[in-house]
């Protein structure tokens, strides 16, 4: 069976293609039983590879080079953090069978996180110990770049998203964060000291086991740059509490705060409509989001005394 499609030019992956791939290129594990993996996922197609490794296949071309720039740069980073993270086995080449590179890595085990499965502050304080020890490794020179655009160029695609979601999200409120967050300091790459950033900090790249925070998974979007990035899982993974403790952890100044908002917001209004068929369950996190950045932006009067002065401007 191949994996659900959420993207117009996606591969087909499934076990079949897997299977003759590993004859191809790794005959020592072609042995070994393959299963389909359910996973909300956008980036790649996940395939159990027997009890203990698992296979990861781009979804579409666009995405290929982040594979490539994990198995390249998350070895040198893995010994100084202090969660799991993924560990590569063997890379596969393009060829005729599958037209981008692969690899095998050794199986995480846990669970995604989410909101309840763990103690949140214990949770946000273990997060935020494995991004400050990220941090904390040298960046050295060709390290790739890391991170979104400044939030003035993502406005009008922001914007675009969120009326698009206004059947789905309170879009009006949604606009008076963003409009907050175009307010924000901008990063100065040349005058600020440019980090190690995982840069997808979402619940399913997060993995609990035990009743506490296990792993971090898919580092395609790894690189160096602005700690805001990193910052936004205040805000996807966290509700007020984990906020709090997440930002006294880090050391968040208020600069980093506000674009961090930002960039939680439009990672999530993109989100929003292009999953909401395709990937009900990613669409549905991102909402949340929204909805967390909505809430600690103002209360809920300060929001709606904005939107009252709008409505009367009209």
């Amino acid at each position: 069976m191949s994996h659900a499609r959420m993207h117009d030019d996606e591969l087909v992956v499934d076990e079949d293609l897997v299977r003759a791939l590993l004859r191809e290129q790794l005959p020592h594990l072609a042995h070994l039983p393959v299963r389909r993996f359910p996973s909300t996922g956008t980036v790649n197609a996940i395939v159990r590879l027997g009890d203990d490794l698992y296979v990861r296949l781009p979804r579409v071309p666009y995405w290929a080079d982040d594979l490539v720039k994990e198995l390249e740069w998350l070895p040198h980073l893995a010994p100084s953090l202090p969660l799991a993270v993924p560990e590569p086995v063997a890379a596969g080449r393009p060829s005729d069978t599958f037209p981008l590179a692969w690899a095998v890595f050794r199986w995480v085990p846990g669970s995604p996180y989410a909101v309840g499965s763990v103690d949140e502050v214990r949770a946000a304080r273990s997060l935020a110990r494995f991004v400050s020890a990220l941090r904390r490794v040298p960046v050295p020179d060709g390290a790739p770049p890391g991170g979104r655009a400044p939030l003035a160029q993502l406005d009008a695609a922001t914007r675009d998203a969120l009326e698009r979601s206004r059947h789905l999200l309170d879009t009006d409120a949604a606009l008076v964060a963003w409009d907050r967050a175009l307010d924000a300091p901008g990063f100065d790459a040349e005058a600020e000291h440019r980090v190690w950033l995982h840069g997808d900090l979402l619940p399913p790249n997060v993995l609990v086991d035990g009743g506490e925070l296990a792993a971090v998974l898919d580092f395609g979007s790894l690189g160096a740059g602005d700690p805001a990035a990193d910052t936004i899982a205040a805000w996807t993974m966290f509700t007020r509490p984990g906020r709090t403790a997440y930002r006294e952890a880090l050391g968040v100044d208020d600069a980093t705060w506000e674009r961090a908002r930002g960039y939680a917001l439009t990672q999530a209004a993109l989100i929003v409509p292009y999953y909401e068929h395709t990937n009900p369950a990613f669409s549905a996190m991102a909402r949340r989001t929204v909805a967390m950045v909505v809430e600690d932006v103002e209360d809920v009067e300060d929001v709606g005394n904005v939107l009252s002065q709008r409505d009367s401007a009209r």
